[in-house]
Order: C-alpha cells, then structure tokens, then sequence
C-alpha cells in the first residue's frame, strides 16, 4: 500500500518537478540604452557612407517614425500613433501575436529600415546579427515573433517612404550654375563641386503642407555699395574671420566654428596629395544631444524613443525647408566674392559647404530641434556637449537647448561662411518650424 501511495505522489510531483526545473524562460529585455547605441550605430554608418545633412535626415526620421509606432500600440502607453498626422502615412499594422515584444521589435524595425536606406549594409546586418544571436539565447520563440511583425513594419514603412519623391529627384538635373551673374552661387573650393541636393524641397515634408511654408524673408539686395546691407555683411564676415586667423590658436570663436562645423566631407589639398575627414552631419549632432539629455534625465524606452522621432522629424521638414530657399535665393558664399572682390588671400575658417548660402542650414535646423527638446525636457537643462569627441574636439558647455542653438547659429559666421542674416533669420525660420512641428505632432494623449 504503501509502495502505491509513494508511487502515486512521485507521478504528481514530476509535471511540478519537470516545470520548475527546465531552464527558465527569461524575456528579452530591452532599454532606453539599446536605442541609443542603434542611433549611435546608424551615425557611424552614416559618416563612413558620407552622406549628405539632408539625406542623412531621412534616414534618421524614418528608422525613428518605425520605432516609435510600434511603440505607441502598447496598452496604457500614453503616446499617440502618427497615422493620419504625417503626411500620407496611414499606420502600420497592429500587433496581434501575444509573443511579440513590442521593445524589441521596435529596435529591430529601426535597425531595419536604417539598413535599407544607407549604402554600407553589411555594417548594420552585422550589427543586428551580433544582437540577434543574443536575443535568441533568451528567448526563441519571442524573438521569432518579434522579428517577423518587425519586418512586417519594415515593408510598410518602405512603401510609405517610397513615395516621398526621393528617388525620382535622383534623375533630375544637376543645379544650373549662373557664371555670369554676380549675386549667384558658384561652387567653392577646394572641390569646386556641384550644388548638393538641389530638388530636395520636392521631397514630401513630414508634417509641413509644403516646402516653403515657412519661407524666410529675402536676403539684402546684392550690391558692393559701401552703404548697402550686403555689403556690410559681406565686410562683418570679412573682418571677423580675419579677427580670428589674426589671434592666438585659443580665440573660442574658431573653437566654436569648428565645433559646429559638421561637415560630413571635409577634403584637404596638399600638394598633388588629397584626402578627406568625414564627420557627422548638423542633424547628428542634434541627435547626439537628445542621447546625452535622454541619458541625464534617464528617460524610459517609450520616451526616448518619442524624443528622438520628434527630434527627427524636425530635422527632416527643416531641411527641406530650408533646402527650397537655398536654391530659391541662390545667394553667392563670401568666400567667393571676397576673393573676387575685396582680398584673394583669404579663406574662411571652416571650408564653405557645396550648396547656396541662404538661409544657413544649422541655424535653421538647430533651431527646429532645440524648440523640440525645449518642449520635451524644459528650458533649464543645463548639459556637457560630448557629441564631437570623435573628432578630437572638446566637450562644450550649454545652459539650455537654446543656448545651444544660438552658438551654432552664430558658428557659422565665426566659420567664415554665412552672413549675419541668413544666420538670424535661419534661427527664426526653424524655431517657427519647430513650434509648428511641436503642435502638430502633440504625441501625447
């Protein structure tokens, strides 16, 4: 009897004892930290590829928009789907397998349409596969499930950015450059390249009703009459960078100048020896910074997601903005005439951009952004800038977003290559675009 009574006690204690004793069935954590080394890891890509500030916008904004809808699905979360509110996009596809886990699907799909819109794919493929092995090791069956409805969202964010025109302006004619006008871009050297990008304002805004909706006043009337604007411009430049070449190595406004350079290709001319620099675009460097707020506040996944797309998206509508007054205006840089002009041996700080002077690109976005993250965080977050350490240039100091766009604004007069107004009323043009943005995103419920 007793024999039967052990045996039947062992039989109800195996399904416990088989249960309890499998390895356990951890899920797939995901935090705000895995979102910000994917950003850092779509820069990197970004820089080795070289590409340009506003292309480099469109891969940001749109490997964000996947991420941060796939988030916004999730019960009790207080962010709104975009569907209805970006231009065109109608949503993605709800979320129906219980197994999903919407973070890590999230982080899959931005990686994955990063992947598919930068050059070097093999970067990003190795850089999902390293992070796949490991998310398979916790737990197959709802990395499976992840992975496949993040694909999912992958193909319907393609077809929707399909659309934006983006690749039919790949066809289109290179900019027309007008010699003989006095007023009008010519390409700078040392490259002496082509206008980059010049039909990016046929590209679809994100949330604007058009490219020129926040279209700036005209530049100062072009004339070399000592008593005109332009000119008065033209000599502030003129005299500034001198200023600055003139004095010691450690003059702050050369810091300043090449702290906020961004130029994603910088080429370097000695003798018959040429080689290039590449570095972040001004769009990165707005990105960086919502990675070193979102780290100091140490904001949750959903948060830091919704800042970097906000911020994203800001960027994204700020250079086609002001892309379409760069080719509108079609303003001559100052190096070029002061060459021409006024001393043929001198040269800017910082080497001019290939595309119009006006307005000034990182005014413009700068501007956008900083309303953002002001609207997100607050106007009193002081913090250390650390975004150009790659490039050997020190950590600079802000009080707030604000104060942070305003020295990047005015770099690019210290840098030698704007006037005064296309730096204050490029800073007008984004923070107007950027409060706009800001109202009509709300993201919040």
């Amino acid at each position: 009897m007793k024999f039967y009574k052990s045996k039947y006690l062992i039989l109800l204690f195996l399904p416990w004892l088989f249960t309890h004793c499998q390895k356990p069935n951890f899920p797939i954590e995901i935090s705000a930290e895995d979102f910000h080394q994917a950003q850092d890891q779509l820069t990197s890509v970004m820089v080795h590829d070289i590409f340009s500030p506003p292309v480099a916008s469109r891969v940001y904004v749109y490997s964000n928009i996947a991420a941060y809808e796939i988030l916004a699905q999730k019960e009790g979360n207080q962010y709104i789907t975009l569907s209805g509110i970006l231009n065109d996009f109608n949503g993605i596809s709800p979320i129906k397998d219980s197994l999903v886990n919407p973070k890590l699907a999230a982080l899959i799909a931005f990686i994955g349409v990063g992947k598919n819109l930068i050059f070097s794919v093999e970067r990003i493929s190795d850089y999902l596969s390293n992070l796949s092995t490991q998310w398979k090791k916790q737990n197959l069956e709802v990395y499976n499930a992840s992975n496949k409805y993040a694909q999912q969202v992958v193909g319907e964010i393609k077809l929707w950015y399909d659309k934006d025109n983006y690749n039919q302006t790949r066809t289109f004619p290179k900019f027309y450059v007008d010699y003989d006008s006095p007023s009008r871009w010519q390409p700078t050297p040392p490259d002496y390249m082509d206008g980059i990008e010049p039909h990016w304002s046929k590209i679809r805004p994100l949330v604007l009703t058009s490219s020129s909706q926040f279209q700036p006043e005209p530049p100062p009337i072009f004339s070399m009459e000592p008593d005109s604007e332009f000119y008065k411009e033209l000599m502030e430049v003129y005299h500034v960078v001198s200023e600055i070449q003139e004095s010691e190595s450690d003059d702050e406004r050369q810091e300043i100048a090449k702290f906020w350079d961004c130029n994603p290709y910088v080429s370097t001319h000695k003798g018959h020896v040429m080689f290039a620099l590449k570095k972040i675009s001004p769009g990165a460097h707005w990105i960086g910074i919502t990675k070193i707020v979102s780290r100091k506040i140490n904001a949750d996944v959903h948060t830091t997601v919704a800042a970097y797309t906000k911020v994203s998206i800001a960027l994204a509508d700020g250079f086609i903005s002001c892309w379409d007054e760069k080719y509108r205006s079609n303003l001559i840089r100052p190096e070029t005439i002061i060459n021409k002009v006024l001393d043929e041996d001198w040269y800017p700080v910082l080497q001019t951009p290939p595309f119009p002077e006006y307005t000034s690109g990182h005014s413009v976005v700068s501007g956008a952004a900083s309303v953002i993250l002001t609207d997100l965080f607050g106007d009193n977050i002081a913090f250390d800038d650390d975004t150009e350490l790659p490039y050997d240039l020190p950590i600079r100091s802000y009080r707030s977003f604000n104060h942070a766009a305003e020295e990047a604004a005015i770099s690019r007069m210290y840098g030698g290559i704007h006037y005064r107004k296309a730096i204050d009323e490029g800073l007008k043009q984004g923070r107007d675009l950027g409060e706009y943005v800001s109202k009509k995103l709300g993201l919040q419920k």
